[in-house]
């Protein structure tokens, strides 16, 4: 007999109970936007976010429970560092209750930025299935203090919920291509890794040297990753103009 966690039930009750938005993708993108949502409510957070990061190189926000947390949610990527990254990483959920203890430190650029956003306590929990890794769940508070245990067990099961949307999204997809509703995210990696290569080759650098300038711009001029990315490959932003 198979026996199913009724925290799974609830969970996935909570996520199908979501009201869709005209806003929404379709597909897998809508589907993680209402999993957002319901997080959001059930884990007393401010925002939620899920991100996709592939071992290839590709990252991007897929979802977010509101549309203010899209910049927030990919600043990590912006400056090469945070919870996602760590939780994608070390395999481990990153549990940070107050953003002051340690965390400066520990990711000395997106800390104090995320601190002047407004949040000061984040928690990032791993997409995860045997040896494949997909990316992290983020919860963002706006009040400092921790998870208690019912809401962390939570937000396990809202990662796991998260993950077969993924699978279950990716073996509908044509091979080569991105589940349904996650265009945008493949669209981000092909504008970074084209942005890449013209910042290399109008500076003389490296393909990482030209990624450390792409995200060092995004950081001063207070903009996403993808948006320079965007203007880089438009030539609408070059490097070696003398604008920088």
């Amino acid at each position: 007999m198979i026996v199913v966690d009724d925290g799974i039930i609830r969970v996935a009750r909570l996520v199908a109970d979501e009201p869709a938005r005209a806003s929404d993708r379709g597909g897998v993108g809508g589907v993680l936007r209402r999993l957002c949502t319901a997080a959001e409510r059930t884990l007393s957070a401010s925002g939620v976010g899920v991100s996709v990061v592939g071992q290839e190189g590709m990252r991007g926000v897929a979802a977010v429970s509101e549309q203010a947390y899209g910049p927030i949610e990919e600043l990590q990527f912006t400056l090469g560092e945070g919870p996602c990254l760590d939780a994608f990483t070390t395999r481990q959920p990153v549990l940070v209750p107050c953003l002051a203890n340690g965390a400066m430190t520990r990711w000395p650029g997106y800390a104090p930025a995320l601190h002047d956003l407004g949040m000061r306590a984040v928690f990032a929990f791993p997409l995860q299935v045997g040896a494949a890794r997909l990316g992290a769940l983020d919860v963002f508070r706006v009040e400092p203090g921790p998870l208690t245990d019912g809401e962390f067990r939570d937000a396990l099961t809202f990662a796991d919920m998260a993950v077969t949307t993924l699978l279950d999204g990716q073996e509908r997809a044509a091979p080569g291509t991105m589940a349904d509703g996650l265009d945008e995210v493949t669209g981000q990696r092909a504008e970074l890794f084209q942005a890449q290569g013209m910042v290399a080759v109008q500076l003389g650098i490296s393909l990482a040297d030209a990624l450390a300038r792409l995200r060092a711009h995004a950081y001063a001029e207070d903009s996403a990753l993808g948006e320079v990315a965007r203007d880089v490959v438009a030539r609408r932003l070059s490097f070696d103009s003398g604008q920088l």
